[in-house]
């Protein structure tokens, strides 16, 4: 092993091992760019080691106009204003209405409850694609109804963590903007390529739930007593779908039409989801403060992750690390689709202990090069590696939907009720993952048939 391929080996081993500190990752990142660059230049001019472009402090300038280009790119203008349209739509009342009019069509059936919670998680993950938002939504609207109605506590929290988890797949996805930022490629393409592998995986989890609600009735029960479900019921449900399903239709439609580009369709739905805010008597100045102010912590978190971890990617670009890892990954020995394989099982892994955004910014960089040189089309592994992805919202110890249904759960459920709770639904989105790898026509269809 050569000089620099050393440091790199060190650099992530680094990086692992700070993880575990608590420290914020984009210090973290930030930070061992500037140490690991003064390593890298002392080996320049010490030893004569190679470092590929950095040959002075002075050449780490650079990252001030890879910074400057992240705060003018088009495409990541979007992230603020669709987190913006989540949040606002959040406080809304549309999942409140959604909730009352749904539990009357399935609560009076086995399991009705929990498919009702994964309905709306599906509405909510294609209005909002705000995972903690969803998820504490979620669990304060149906979590009391289901411990009421006598579900398995297990049950109750795997669905709505599962469900509230949906909007980092189903688009508007802001995880898929920035994966289309990374690779370069059409904003449209993944969002159309990320819809059937989202309703797939919807249809998994409300399969699953009726398959127990049959198999172990006590689970989740039926009602004693089911209120009668009327015409006028009917209509209602029909009513509270209707505002949701116009708000998906302007967003996704006027992309998918070509009518609007992601970066003006994200302003069309956040003026969509205030005026819903507004129809609903619910927009207020205190709202929109707090909605404001909660777009701007969250668009700060995920640009101060974006600026380490460019930082990062620099140096390891100035080590040769991509080619390393590349040059790794091609010397497996393993066929392709072993190589696809091997990269999935460790970002599953990387899942337990990174988060979504962390993940897509410093791995999927360096593996997407190796997979398109292996003859695999990018938009189909960029949304396999979406879905492996979202399993990192679920698995212990940094699965952040159980930290945010904990925060927010009834009296009673404990953390083993939730880590117990979620096994099921990380499995069928393993299957979703198996699924996705052999029949590519799941994500490639509707961009084909598009364009």
């Amino acid at each position: 092993m050569e000089s620099y391929e050393f440091i790199v080996v060190i650099l992530l081993l680094s990086f692992i091992g700070l993880i575990f500190t608590g420290f914020p990752i984009a210090w973290i990142l930030g930070g061992l760019s500037i140490v690991y660059l003064g390593i890298s230049l002392a080996l320049l001019n010490w030893f004569d080691v190679d470092t590929y472009f950095l040959d002075d402090w002075l050449d780490f300038a650079i990252i001030v106009d890879r910074i400057w280009g992240q705060m003018t790119n088009w495409v990541l203008v979007a992230l603020p204003m669709f987190i913006f349209m989540g949040l606002m739509l959040d406080r809304s009342g549309v999942a409140d209405k959604l909730m009352v009019n749904f539990t009357k069509v399935f609560g009076g059936m086995r399991g009705g409850l929990a498919v009702t919670v994964i309905i709306i998680g599906v509405l909510l993950a294609a209005s909002t694609g705000i995972v903690g938002a969803s998820v504490v939504l979620l669990s304060m609207l149906a979590l009391p109804i289901m411990m009421e109605g006598k579900y398995d506590k297990s049950l109750a929290t795997g669905v709505v963590a599962s469900s509230g988890t949906l909007g980092i797949l189903i688009p508007p996805s802001i995880m898929l903007v920035i994966m289309a930022d990374q690779l370069s490629l059409p904003v449209g393409n993944l969002f159309m390529g990320a819809i059937i592998p989202g309703l797939m995986l919807g249809v998994f989890y409300i399969t699953y739930v009726v398959i127990v609600a049959f198999a172990r009735p006590k689970m989740a029960p039926a009602p004693a007593k089911a209120p009668e479900f009327t015409l006028r019921d009917a209509l209602g449900t029909l009513w509270a779908v209707v505002p949701p399903f116009f708000l998906i239709l302007a967003v996704l439609g006027s992309i998918f039409m070509g009518i609007a580009t992601p970066t003006e369709a994200s302003g069309i739905g956040a003026l969509g989801a205030t005026l819903l805010a507004l129809a609903n008597k619910r927009l207020n100045f205190e709202t929109v403060r707090t909605v404001c102010r909660e777009t701007m912590l969250t668009t700060a978190f995920i640009f101060g992750i974006f600026l380490g971890a460019t930082a990062f990617a620099l140096v390891m670009r100035s080590l040769g690390g991509d080619e390393f890892i590349g040059g790794l990954l091609k010397g497996l020995p393993f066929p392709p689709w072993g190589v696809v394989t091997f990269i999935l099982f460790i970002t599953f892994i990387a899942g337990f202990f990174l988060d979504w955004l962390e993940i897509s910014l410093i791995i999927l960089p360096l593996v997407a090069p190796v997979v398109e040189s292996l003859g695999y089309d990018l938009t189909w592994f960029s949304i396999l590696f979406a879905v492996c992805l979202q399993t990192s919202f679920l698995t212990p110890p940094v699965g952040f939907s159980l930290f945010y249904l904990k925060g927010v759960a009834p009296p009673g459920i404990t953390v083993q009720h939730i880590y117990k709770g979620v096994i099921p639904f990380v499995l069928l989105q393993i299957l979703a993952m198996i699924m996705i790898f052999f029949f590519e026509d799941l994500v490639m269809w509707l961009p084909n048939q598009m364009y």
